[in-house]
């Protein structure tokens, strides 16, 4: 009785079947690319360094 249950379905099933790892796949890379960001800026912030984007301040003529 299961079998008939879960067989042609119209495609629908099928679309889940195929759509469930890579909604999977994609919230783990998600995960793992936050953790990574939060590690990369703790790391920075610990170390004192600057943010990527950050401008650095030009010299002054009388720097030169």
């Amino acid at each position: 009785m299961a079998a008939m249950l879960l067989a042609h379905q119209g495609g629908w099933d099928e679309i889940l079947f195929a759509l469930s790892p890579l909604v999977v796949v994609a919230g783990l890379l998600a995960l793992a690319n936050r953790r990574a960001n939060a590690a990369q800026a703790a790391n920075r912030t610990a170390n004192g360094t600057s943010v990527p984007g950050d401008i650095p301040p030009t010299p002054d003529a009388s720097q030169r």
